[in-house]
């Protein structure tokens, strides 16, 4: 799913790639079709959106919130609570398998109306930080 873009390694310069989101286990945060940026090291804590490798399956990059430390590495959840392929299914995911936190949303325009008005409302939502939030870990 994210292809690096930038990588420098040992001289302090901002690791930033981009990710595709696939399927619905973000929605309503992210939807298919969404661009992330993301940053490769970055720093997770509880809340934020990361990317990483499935645990049952490393060569499957998928796109989760980051919800608890826990012993062993990350409790992770999708925000769309009817898709259960998250820590739900497997568990505590290693901190090696986190591979980078989403930093920017972007929103393809192919949805909307070619209107001077809709155009300029998708300017403002295309590109969005993505929020913090706390769901609870079970």
């Amino acid at each position: 799913m994210p292809e690096r873009v930038d990588e420098q390694d040992g001289r302090g310069l901002l690791r930033i790639g981009l990710a595709e989101v696939y399927n619905p286990s973000m929605e309503p945060t992210l939807v298919p079709g969404d661009l992330l940026v993301v940053r490769y090291g970055g720093e997770v804590r509880p809340g934020r959106v990361v990317v990483m490798r499935h645990p049952f399956q490393h060569d499957l990059l998928i796109v989760k919130r980051a919800v608890a430390r826990r012993a062993g590495g990350w409790w992770v959840r999708g925000d769309n609570p009817s898709v259960r392929n998250d820590s739900r299914e497997f568990g505590v995911v290693p901190d090696e398998l986190v591979v980078a936190r989403a930093w920017v949303r972007l929103r393809p325009p192919r949805l909307v109306q070619r209107t001077p008005g809709a155009l300029l409302g998708w300017v403002f939502s295309a590109v969005r930080p993505l929020p913090s939030r706390r769901l609870r870990a079970r």
